[in-house]
């Protein structure tokens, strides 16, 4: 079992989902490589794109997205992403433990439309992730 226990990640959580903040997204990384307690790394408000700079080759951690994107030329939507990242350098027996851990990761970071597993930082593109949402999210008008 991953330990998911610290505060600072509930309270990231909760500014990531809050619409009074400028955060969009937190990361969550093993304290180390042999340890199974998650902590909050780091939180921003560039979206994916500043996300993808913060995932490092060799480790395996999960990140909270919020993701905006237009239906229209009147509406915009926000939906939330969860990434599980294993990084192409990870060690093995963390890889592992990843689909173990990710069921303790998401009884905390619980609300989330789509579920983004990536092993390269190019599986963080945000188009392709738009794409997803939208066909997650029932009505389409715009054929996708």
């Amino acid at each position: 079992m991953a330990d998911v226990s610290d505060p600072k990640i509930d309270e990231a959580y909760q500014d990531v989902r809050s619409d009074k903040t400028d955060t969009n997204w937190l990361l969550l990384d093993y304290e180390s490589d042999r340890s199974d307690k998650l902590q909050l790394t780091s939180t921003g408000s560039g979206g994916l794109a500043e996300l993808r700079d913060h995932l490092e080759d060799g480790r395996a951690s999960y990140a909270y997205v919020r993701v905006q994107y237009s239906n229209d030329k009147e509406s915009t939507r926000e939906k939330f992403i969860l990434v599980v990242w294993i990084g192409p350098n990870c060690k093995v027996m963390r890889k592992a433990k990843i689909s173990v851990h990710s069921a303790d990761v998401k009884s905390v970071l619980r609300v989330y439309s789509v579920e983004v597993p990536a092993r390269e930082k190019d599986d963080l593109k945000e188009e392709p992730i738009v794409v997803k949402l939208r066909k997650a999210g029932g009505a389409s008008y715009d054929g996708v």
